[in-house]
């Protein structure tokens, strides 16, 4: 038996410990406090107020309440500085990322696990490249790129021991930024945009064994009705728009990320006024707007990277070319790899370009027309001052970006779409698989003129639109090749657009988040036909063909018909893939795939299967089987939405234990496909939405996946995510919430 004593003892040791538990959660919550403090809120931008900067009048930058900056200066030179301090104020981590990822460093401060990436940068000579537009700058390009680039350096000079939390993060501090990083930045874009050679290489695999023929249908750039070009951009005359004025829509699709790749501004001064988006790093304005006209920029997808079979000697860099042996050059680097020694990087470089592949016994060079010799000209600031038709074509002739489409509208009701790019002269291959280099029998002969593209203006049908797929006419004069895609969207948006006498921009932007697969939908039809056909009484498929009977063919995350649909597909491409590369385990997926797959199946072509029914049933019955090890053998149960989940990650808060999913967007569980308009995968989403009426007193809406800054901590870091979802759109013009003003330095 306990004595009162004891328990009064024990209760005062039960308080004391109670106490001290108390005080060390305070003492934990409070450092946690602090900690979140110095590392994320102290390094937030000022947003208002004024401070001292080397500029030669007052800039006036304003935020709205989403934290979109609008800049106003006296000339080009202080205009374009304060859009680099404001970009590094909100981006600056992203835009050390970028050029690091651009210039082959990651691994430099991320160790070992980058090394690969950063050799395959190194090996398409990025840095090289990027020292060759340097040299090539005109002195008026020049000034500008170096008056962006101080105003990056005087953000890294201020807040010197405060950087954004990656940096503590990771352990290292930023150096100056440079003119090359910006254009290095450029040059990641055209790369993302045109890497069209691993085609190349995956139909060469295929034809080790496969049928030709049947090869080069699966492979070929046309399929499908060819509407006009682009990556989900069109414009509308005024005769088909609620305001009487033009319409431009724009939402390119490309890889996600936190935050986004799209950084909006306004720019005033200096002869620009423009509004719009462009990428952290870079100056101007490359989607937006001015007073008088619109553009929008979409992927052309036409191939400019060849590989070229070289007769070369590995060990001394000899290589034979038109009957003479030349000496290749050799590029030697040293990767820096954080906590071990550099590794080093060397390769040879011949009059086609670096010899990074082998294929077979043969070492292969990668020509691209990236690379080139002309003079580099930064055409975005001439882009944003166009104020007509023939200045907007003027500025791209020379734009030295991937190859892309813009559409344009402008204030007096035009509209158009013009191709762009340098697009090589093959005259004796098509660019589909490579070709021997040593005679220089396939050597490119230089680019298609500019005034030979594809061009429309003012088109009787009172609309532009593009969406990827193949621009050229049938009877172009030259050899087209291109990763062009199946025509799935564009038919959509001209069909909902054909559908609705006139348009808005709230419901332009509501048909950008379209949902409706043609190609899913087209198959799904497909299958029940084939059932029907066959009278088949499989148990295990039966509830699969009800379903699909009765879908629609929209992409719907609470849905199991796209789901059935989408692994159907997948075994179905499979095997047409294995038939034609006569080996087992083949499978190719390029973007215009689909249009060719339907298109044997609606003319059920001989030579491929006896019966294309089974054929379609034995899809059916593999992608059921899938789905069930996934879903559960009850497929009403099935949700495409668990199977198009995705999460976008931070690249370096994700590792943070507990706590790192809460600076993630997701997991999410989208609708659409690769085929809607409104693309989403495990990797792609709309990378911003943008749409311009000239009729439009706020001058028309926009918004991206997640937010304006970069900054975890910030209010505008994923602020946008759920108007992104229910596809609403934010005023380009809006109120000022803050204003900053930087006064030129005593």
């Amino acid at each position: 038996m306990r004595s009162p004593r004891t328990d009064t003892i024990q209760g005062v040791r039960s308080n004391q410990l109670l106490k001290f538990i108390n005080t060390l959660i305070g003492l934990v919550a409070f450092a946690a406090a602090v900690a979140v403090w110095w590392y994320g809120w102290r390094p937030l931008p000022q947003t208002s107020g004024s401070m001292a900067a080397p500029v030669a009048a007052a800039v006036t930058i304003q935020r709205d309440e989403r934290g979109l900056p609008r800049i106003e200066a006296a000339s080009l030179d202080d205009l374009l500085f304060a859009q680099g301090y404001v970009a590094a104020q909100d981006r600056f981590w992203q835009m050390e990322s970028l050029r690091r990822a651009a210039t082959g460093t990651l691994s430099e401060v991320v160790g070992a696990a980058a090394l690969e990436t950063d050799r395959e940068t190194r090996s398409l000579r990025m840095a090289r490249i990027v020292e060759r537009q340097l040299t090539t700058l005109s002195p008026v390009d020049y000034s500008a790129l170096a008056a962006f680039a101080r105003g990056v350096n005087h953000y890294i000079r201020q807040q010197r021991g405060n950087y954004p939390i990656e940096f503590r993060m990771l352990g290292f501090d930023p150096r100056p930024w440079r003119i090359e990083d910006t254009l290095s930045i450029g040059l990641l874009m055209f790369r993302t945009l045109s890497s069209t050679a691993r085609i190349e290489m995956q139909k060469a695999l295929l034809l080790q064994k496969g049928d030709k023929e049947k090869l080069d249908y699966l492979f070929s750039t046309r399929g499908g009705e060819d509407i006009q070009p682009g990556s989900n951009a069109w414009a509308l005359a005024p005769s088909r728009t609620t305001s009487g004025k033009a319409l431009l829509a724009n939402d390119p699709h490309l890889q996600h990320g936190i935050p986004g790749i799209w950084y909006p501004v306004q720019l005033r001064g200096g002869g620009l006024d423009v509004i719009g988006v462009t990428i952290p790093g870079v100056p101007g304005v490359v989607v937006g707007r001015n007073s008088r006209i619109a553009w929008g920029i979409t992927n052309l997808a036409f191939d400019v990277q060849d590989y070229f079979l070289e007769q070369l000697d590995p060990a001394t860099g000899r290589y034979l070319y038109k009957g003479q042996v030349l000496q290749a050059e050799l590029d030697r680097e040293l990767i820096p790899v954080k906590g071990q020694p550099p590794v080093e990087f060397k390769q040879w470089v011949t009059v086609h370009g670096p010899v990074n592949a082998t294929i077979g016994n043969r070492q292969a060079a990668l020509q691209w027309t990236a690379a080139s010799t002309e003079p580099f000209v930064f055409a975005i600031l001439p882009l944003n001052r166009a104020r007509n038709w023939t200045e907007f074509r003027a500025a791209l002739e020379s734009f030295p970006a991937a190859p892309s489409n813009v559409v344009y509208a402008d204030v007096d009701g035009n509209i158009g779409l013009q191709t762009m790019g340098r697009l090589p002269i093959r005259r004796k291959h098509a660019g589909d698989v490579p070709v021997e280099g040593s005679t220089g029998e396939f050597d490119w002969e230089g680019d298609i003129p500019f005034a030979e593209l594809p061009s429309f203006y003012n088109p009787p049908s009172g609309r532009v639109l593009t969406a990827n797929q193949n621009p050229f006419p049938a009877n172009y004069p030259y050899t087209v090749s291109g990763n062009f895609t199946a025509p799935y969207r564009a038919r959509q948006i001209a069909d909902r657009i054909a559908a609705e006498p006139k348009w808005s921009p709230a419901s332009t932007i509501q048909l950008q988040a379209d949902v409706y697969s043609g190609l899913s939908h087209h198959l799904a039809q497909h299958v029940v036909k084939a059932w029907e056909r066959r009278q088949a009484t499989n148990p295990n498929l039966a509830p699969a063909v009800e379903i699909l009977k009765a879908w629609n063919g929209q992409m719907m995350p609470e849905l199991s018909a796209p789901l059935i649909i989408t692994y159907t597909y997948q075994h179905l491409r499979r095997m047409i893939t294995e038939k034609a590369a006569r080996q087992s385990g083949a499978d190719y997926d390029i973007q215009i795939g689909s249009a060719h797959i339907e298109t044997l199946l609606d003319r059920q072509t001989p030579g491929w299967f006896p019966d294309w029914d089974a054929v379609v049933l034995r899809a059916l019955q593999e992608g059921v089987e899938e789905g069930q090890r996934a879903q559960g053998a009850d497929l009403q149960k099935w949700r495409y939405g668990i199977y198009n989940q995705l999460t976008v990650r931070h690249p370096v808060l994700d590792r943070l234990p507990w706590i790192g999913r809460y600076f993630n967007l997701g997991p999410y569980q989208a609708n659409g496909s690769s085929t809607t308009i409104k693309q989403t995968s495990a990797r792609m989403l709309p990378s911003m939405r943008f749409v311009v009426d000239f009729g439009d007193p706020a001058g028309g809406l926009y918004h991206l996946p997640a937010g304006v800054s970069g900054h975890p901590f910030s209010g505008h870091y994923k602020d946008q995510w759920r108007a992104f979802q229910s596809a609403e759109g934010f005023p380009l013009q809006s109120p000022a919430a803050a204003t900053l003003t930087l006064q030129p330095t005593p």
